[in-house]
């Protein structure tokens, strides 16, 4: 039996993360050592057999992260787990492997909070990615209103893309490595969305589920949609639909919204150009709204041209900011300058951001972000300017009867 009382969590070196697996599978206990042999920074100890006979020894191992495998996921296994969980007291992270996908067991496994679960047979790279991911988001926390960063389209092929996954990477790292904000990227292009291709990660969000009865999408629903990246970002995205064109019930979408912003600190929102009945919500429902242009004559002008239809149609909503992205500035140009964008823009105009085609290629072809291609980038460091205001926010401002940080309810109401 479990003592009824959590013992006393054991602290690891930072730089070490202590896993723990409980398995009965030979094949799944191969797999476990194979991953993390090469990795000098991972103390794994395998305990072969079930969860009921170790559940002691997972207590005091004094885990960052264990791993369980119910294999079979009998009555006995899953009534073992839950009590290994309610004994581990929310530290360790505990993450459930089972043989196959039932949305039953997953909606068990949910309920008794979990960090998180995969499928046989597990791929090395995803078994690694969600060890990490667990680890680095904080358990136990309450749910908090989000700080919501829209990026909008103003021309086709802008690279809204791009800086909406680069400007959640910044907002992930902007803690440390035991408090890092949850930070959630949101693709709301259902008919070409690109996040989760850029990022290597399967889109798990299934609109026809949801869509004939929003109400039933919950925190649970909500975990077995999203997709992690290894940074610990976390991802909503749906397959695209490149021959289709859909509009869905405003409803589904904001409550996907408001649920989204209740669990994470961080929201950020890539938006298609299209405008749809559910547009004006999102927009409402934002802190930071940027819409995204290139350095053309016509570029500037739609920008422009959007930032006045924003206002007419959401006199409430956050104010636009103009990004100019791919910005180059060529001594002895006869071209557009700064100073031109500047006089068009105005007050609306935000930053341009430096072209780097070659480190955004290969950061798209990799999977992974700007920094780990190039670290001190200008791209990132022109994001971190323009997010800083809202990092760095002082608190009294918010409680003073300001706008509040989350929108969304209000906006649809």
């Amino acid at each position: 039996m479990l003592s009824p009382k959590p013992k006393p969590k054991t602290k690891v070196a930072a730089s070490t993360t202590r896993v723990v697996v409980v398995t009965a599978d030979p094949e799944f206990e191969q797999v476990v050592t194979e991953t993390f042999r090469a990795a000098p920074q991972v103390d794994l100890t395998l305990l072969s057999g079930s969860v009921e006979a170790h559940a002691e020894a997972v207590v005091a191992a004094g885990a960052t992260v264990v791993v369980a495998d119910l294999h079979t996921a009998t009555t006995e296994e899953m009534a073992a787990l839950q009590a290994l969980v309610t004994s581990l007291d929310g530290w360790p992270p505990v993450v459930a492997v089972t043989d196959a996908f039932d949305k039953d067991l997953m909606r068990q496994l949910l309920k008794m909070r979990v960090a998180d679960f995969l499928v046989k047979p597990v791929q090395p790279v995803e078994l690694v990615r969600t060890c990490a991911r667990v680890v680095q988001t904080p358990a136990g926390n309450e749910p908090s209103e989000a700080e919501i960063f829209s990026y909008l389209p103003a021309v086709g092929g802008a690279g809204v893309t791009t800086l909406a996954i680069q400007t959640a990477l910044l907002l992930l790292g902007s803690g440390n490595q035991k408090t890092r904000p949850a930070t959630c990227l949101v693709d709301l292009d259902f008919q070409h969305g690109a996040c989760a291709d850029y990022l290597d990660l399967e889109p798990r969000l299934d609109l026809n589920e949801i869509e004939p009865r929003p109400e039933r999408l919950d925190r649970q629903l909500l975990e077995v949609m999203l997709s992690y990246h290894a940074s610990g970002l976390a991802v909503i995205a749906a397959p695209s639909r490149p021959a289709e064109m859909r509009s869905f019930d405003p409803d589904t979408v904001t409550r996907l919204l408001d649920l989204v912003s209740s669990q994470f600190n961080y929201v950020v929102i890539d938006l298609p150009r299209t405008w749809f009945p559910w547009t004006d919500s999102v927009l409402l429902g934002s802190n930071r709204l940027f819409i995204v242009s290139e350095m053309t004559v016509p570029g500037i002008k739609h920008a422009k041209q959007l930032v006045t239809a924003i206002r007419e149609r959401l006199d409430e909503g956050p104010r636009p900011q103009v990004i100019i992205n791919r910005f180059e500035q060529k001594l002895f140009s006869t071209g557009l300058r700064k100073s031109d964008v500047e006089q068009a823009l105005g007050e609306d105009f935000a930053t341009v951001v430096p072209n780097d085609y070659k480190l955004v290629r290969e950061a798209i072809d990799r999977g992974v972000p700007l920094e780990e291609v190039k670290a001190g980038n200008k791209i990132s460091a022109q994001l971190k300017k323009l997010i800083a205001p809202a990092t760095t926010r002082d608190k009294a401002t918010a409680e003073s009867g300001g706008k509040r940080r989350l929108g969304l309810s209000w906006a649809r109401g």
